[in-house]
């Protein structure tokens, strides 16, 4: 076997692994593993061959997440803003996740000649048009939605509701996606196993071929429930979720072998990450290790989780950085690394990090993030500063009020974001944070947000610029 890209060029395999729900406490290189009843040493291994951000931010919520990963744009600009349940403005399944005009990091690849595969959540709408093949993926097997919903079919009085369950679905390029067995909590245990394995297959059959591939891998584990395949059921002795932790750092592992047996190691760039912060629910809660709150809020262990990226000989092996760095800056990154265009008729959020990746500067190349939490804009990032906009709610239940004076924190001498005296003392960085909002605000008026739900295509000359909620 020949490897898939050609040694020292740089339009490297690109595997990006993405957990689901996984906090920033939870891996060994993030302060967590045999702490947490779980040992993660392969992703120990890999933060150690090459980059660990510390400061890396993401949105609030699994659908809004994946969107703005994908895109490279804030997701409340594609209308992605919430997992739509029970969200009366996405209650139509024709108007759920990824708009038909947005481009994804898949399409982009795919138009220099990767291979594209999907294998495992999507969460960015379940019917037909919406799917991965339908946004740049060659092929693609998984779920559509949410891994809760394997306890659909186990509910008295689920079978006679007329609701029909989840299944697990595939579907090619330019053909119609195809539904598979349901997904249910037989099923649920056994998932990531067979994500792994078809992920291989497709690095195989690429290498087969002799072209560069992209292979998204978004695993379900941790998300509730968090039941580890059988064969690691009882392997750490402190439960099912520390349980599912260390199959995932299994799984990564058999991925990582069968890089490095087909030769393929120095010519891939692997990214690994978490779609949001941890959730909070019992007895599948995760940590945010040293930050405070859980996904749906605009807390650090919301926003913060764990990324690492690998790729020998060009990222700089044993790097830990603080830079601040976004979900969106993938897509422009990698069309640095990999000699793409970024598109120029809509408004990019994210910045080419390659330098920074690259080890060439050691400053990230942004300054501040904005954190969105369904339609509202809860919080700006700048530097090391924190400026909140509404009181901190401590899960999905909480209900979110807004603040008369704006909190400010201190994120480097206060991370669990406890002490906003630091507010009036330092308004000068309010300014700051401001300047962010309205350079995004004239965006909006230039660039139009797709209203959430919208179920035709987007059409930017004829939509109506709405202004930003907060």
């Amino acid at each position: 076997m020949t490897s898939a890209a050609t040694p020292g060029l740089a339009r490297p395999n690109v595997l990006l692994i993405l957990l689901d729900n996984l906090g920033y406490g939870e891996p060994g290189c993030y302060g967590g593993g045999a702490l947490r009843g779980a040992p993660t040493p392969r992703i120990d291994a890999l933060a150690a061959e090459g980059l660990r951000l510390t400061n890396f931010n993401v949105e609030a919520q699994c659908s809004p997440s994946r969107s703005a990963l994908l895109t490279g744009r804030y997701a409340y600009r594609s209308g992605t803003l919430t997992v739509p349940i029970g969200n009366p403005a996405v209650s139509d399944p024709e108007g759920q996740g990824l708009n038909p005009w947005e481009i994804t990091l898949a399409a982009l690849l795919a138009e220099q000649g990767y291979r594209t595969a999907h294998f495992g959540k999507w969460h960015l709408g379940s019917v037909q048009g919406r799917f991965p093949n339908d946004h740049g993926f060659d092929a693609w097997w998984g779920i559509p939605r949410t891994t809760d919903e394997v306890f659909w079919p186990d509910t008295p009085g689920f079978a006679s509701s007329g609701v029909r369950p989840q299944h697990l679905m595939a579907g090619r390029r330019g053909e119609a996606t195809q539904e598979l067995e349901v997904y249910d909590l037989e099923r649920r245990p056994l998932l990531d196993e067979e994500i792994t394995g078809r992920t291989i297959g497709f690095i195989e059959a690429s290498v087969q071929e002799g072209r560069p591939f992209f292979a998204y891998v978004p695993l379900t584990q941790v998300h509730l429930p968090s039941l580890p395949h059988p064969d690691f059921k009882g392997r750490t002795g402190h439960g099912d979720f520390a349980d599912a932790v260390a199959e995932t750092d299994h799984r990564v592992g058999q991925l990582l072998d069968r890089l490095r047996e087909l030769g393929l190691e120095d010519d891939t760039l692997v990214i690994f990450t978490s779609d949001n912060g941890p959730d909070p629910t019992w007895p599948w809660q995760g940590t945010s290790g040293p930050w405070r709150g859980y996904y749906f809020t605009h807390m650090e262990g919301s926003l913060r989780v764990p990324f690492l990226a690998r790729w020998p000989g060009r990222i700089p092996a044993g790097r830990v950085s603080n830079g601040l760095v976004h979900q969106v800056d993938i897509l422009p990154t990698l069309a640095a690394l990999i000699g793409f265009e970024v598109p120029a008729d809509r408004a990019i959020d994210g910045v080419d990090q390659s330098a920074f990746l690259l080890g060439e500067q050691e400053d990230s190349a942004r300054e501040s993030v904005l954190a969105f939490v369904a339609d509202r804009l809860e919080a700006v990032k700048w530097r090391n500063w924190k400026l909140v906009f509404y009181e901190e709610t401590r899960d999905w239940f909480g209900t979110p009020q807004r603040l008369t004076l704006p909190k400010l924190f201190n994120l480097t001498s206060d991370p669990k974001e406890e002490y906003p005296e630091e507010t009036l003392r330092n308004t000068w960085v309010i300014n700051r944070c401001l300047e962010v909002i309205r350079t995004f605000e004239q965006s909006l008026r230039r660039h139009p947000a797709i209203p959430e739900g919208t179920t035709d295509r987007f059409d930017p000359a004829t939509a109506t610029p709405t202004p930003l909620r907060g």
